[in-house]
């Protein structure tokens, strides 16, 4: 086990390495963070100080070389707009995207387990299928339009909740949440739901698919040869063995939540990384943008190394050592 996480993790440099390149290459070609973060009434030397002092004087290949100096003493940069490491600016916002991404997982694994079971224990009634249509639905509507639905109805007709922004948060083990009070919640329902939507609705296509193959299974129709009652036999023999598929795609996509955050954040103006990531993009931010962009392939790499560790206690018959092989 122990060389197949050194190996992984070799690999994982390699995927960072590349991924830094990719990013330098295409923010330096889309457009000069000069001519976006320079005032136009800056005369040519105050500019060539300004273009000097963020090294962007320099060709590409050394811009490249020097970021990966600082990169192996932990420093990734300054932000050319705020002023301050791109990194801290990076985990400053990464908790409120953390608990959004937490909170739409856990409405998706909640409702998309228990409806996606019953599709697939019942698919012929009428409740299988309108869970099936509605999973459909869930794939196809866009993340922008369900989020402004959900403003126009829940915040401005309706006025339950808040339109956008976070509630009152609290430092708990140095991380800025909101769950632990009602406003907080007030304002994280409506884009947790909004970014579960289509988490819900793959949950629930995997949920059922798993449950259909898993009742023609031996080992399930043994069960119900022995006499089993129904409950133990869809608690024991078949919850156990789909969730083998179900915690890996999870996970997976739990990473894909943090990463691609950015359409909810914005809509429902929530302050996490997501929406940096956007207002980064738009004024050529590549420190930031670098940092970011390497925070979430990190945490790709790390959710699936977990998996691979999680397969070994879901299924006896999965080894590492066989994996490093």
């Amino acid at each position: 086990m122990l060389v197949y996480v050194i190996r992984r993790l070799a690999q994982s440099v390699g995927v960072l390495l590349a991924m830094s390149m990719l990013v330098f290459a295409s923010v330096y070609l889309i457009g000069n963070p000069a001519d976006i973060l320079i005032s136009m009434d800056a005369d040519q030397a105050e500019r060539a100080r300004l273009v000097r002092a963020m090294g962007l004087d320099q060709a590409l290949p050394l811009q490249y070389w020097n970021f990966l100096q600082h990169a192996l003493r932990g420093d990734l940069g300054n932000s050319f707009v705020h002023g301050v490491p791109a990194i801290s600016l990076v985990f400053e916002r990464l908790p409120a995207t953390l608990e959004l991404a937490c909170v739409a997982m856990l409405i998706a694994i909640a409702l998309g387990v228990p409806l996606g079971l019953w599709a697939g224990l019942r698919p012929h009634s009428w409740i299988g299928r309108s869970i099936m249509t509605g999973s459909i639905l869930g794939f196809s509507l866009p993340t922008f339009w369900v989020g402004l639905m959900l403003i126009v109805v829940f915040a401005v007709q309706l006025a339950w909740l808040p339109a956008g922004g976070r509630g009152p948060t609290r430092e708990v083990l140095g991380l800025s949440l909101s769950i632990f009070s009602v406003e907080g919640w007030k304002h994280l329902l409506l884009p947790a739901v909004n970014l579960a939507l289509f988490k819900l609705a793959l949950v629930t296509r995997l949920t059922r698919a798993s449950t259909h193959e898993a009742l023609t299974q031996d080992y399930v129709k043994y069960a119900r040869a022995k006499g089993l009652s129904p409950a133990r036999v869809v608690g024991v023999h078949v919850l156990k063995n789909i969730l083998v598929p179900i915690v890996t795609v999870v996970a997976l996509e739990f990473g894909a939540l943090v990463a691609f955050a950015a359409v909810t954040e914005t809509i429902f103006v929530w302050p996490g990384a997501g929406k940096l990531i956007i207002e980064s993009i738009g004024s050529l931010d590549r420190p930031v943008i670098v940092a970011y962009l390497l925070v979430v392939v990190s945490m790709f790499t790390l959710l699936n190394l977990l998996v691979d560790i999680a397969y070994s206690s879901l299924d006896p018959r999965v080894r590492l050592d066989e994996q490093s092989a």
